[in-house]
């Protein structure tokens, strides 16, 4: 299984160009990994977001994004991540954080650029569909040189050591200089691509932080289900919520899939989500929208 990851992973990559590193494309996987073929079970989970559910809306309040740095210990430089603090953020509560994870290709500005997830917390705190929340958007990439650039596929290990830098660093910054609850039952991971798989990596063996997981097209990165839940009943029964999604035009269906099936055979809750998009912006903000509207709700 690590010898198939690890080809699924090194053919992935290396469609990416040496110069201009970015999240591959669906066709890109396809003639790399193969097309996607889909189950029974592949389907729709919820009805796709109402339109303008990702664009900035006028007569409604507006949190703050901005780009911050910080200490790296692991890494041993100054890093860099994007925060988002919701509409009337205030010292006097203490809000719930959802750390948001890139994808190979990208760095700390790829969710803003592909999903627009400030918009999409924007709009659902406005209705009340979502907990005002923080979302902290790191560099999943932890080494000196962090940025996307040549050949990345060079780059890949850097993101198997990013749990170091997200335990050891980024998570005691945020509750350092931002008011926030600091138990498990406050913080959720989620990410794309090769964050999904950081996601599934770091928070299925980590129940005693993060009690919401969410994993959007993860990548082969993702290591196999039986290792990271071993005895699935007993250690996915410590999460409050396990959510995977994939597009239906995205190759890397056979990666998030086994852990569904995983889960199913366990008796397992959790959700799995096939939308009728590829690898691309259009399924990660979908998938944003629908797991902000489920994390740190009873």
């Amino acid at each position: 299984m690590k010898k198939h990851s690890l080809f699924l992973a090194t053919s992935l990559l290396a469609c990416l160009s040496p110069l201009h590193a970015q999240e591959p494309d669906s066709k890109q996987i396809e003639n790399r990994i193969g097309k996607a073929e889909l189950k029974p079970d592949d389907k729709p989970a919820f009805p796709a977001p109402p339109a303008g559910f990702n664009k900035r809306r006028d007569g409604i309040p507006h949190g703050k994004t901005e780009l911050i740095s910080y200490e790296s210990k692991s890494v041993g430089t100054t890093r860099k991540m994007t925060v988002y603090t919701p509409p009337g953020y205030s010292k006097n509560t203490r809000y719930p954080v959802l750390y948001l994870l890139h994808g190979i290709g990208g760095d700390e500005t790829e969710w803003p650029r592909l999903a627009s997830p400030d918009a999409i917390l924007d709009n659902l705190i406005a209705d009340k569909k979502a907990v005002p929340m923080i979302l902290v958007m790191p560099n999943g990439r932890a080494q000196k040189n962090d940025r996307a650039e040549g050949d990345v596929f060079r780059q890949a290990p850097a993101f198997g050591e990013f749990d170091k830098d997200l335990f050891g660093s980024i998570i005691p910054h945020i509750e350092k200089n931002y008011s926030v609850a600091t138990d498990r039952d406050h913080r959720a991971l989620a990410g794309l691509s090769m964050g999904g798989g950081q996601t599934l990596n770091f928070g299925l063996t980590h129940p005693e932080i993060f009690a919401w997981i969410g994993g959007f097209s993860s990548a082969p990165n993702t290591k196999p289900p039986r290792e990271l839940l071993p005895d699935a009943k007993k250690d996915a029964g410590k999460f409050s919520l396990i959510f995977l999604s994939c597009g239906n035009k995205d190759g890397l269906i056979s990666i998030s899939r086994p852990f569904h099936e995983y889960l199913k055979e366990s008796n397992v809750p959790h959700i799995w989500h096939v939308d009728d998009h590829g690898h691309d912006g259009a399924h990660w903000a979908a998938s944003l929208h629908h797991f902000a509207q489920l994390v740190f709700k009873s």
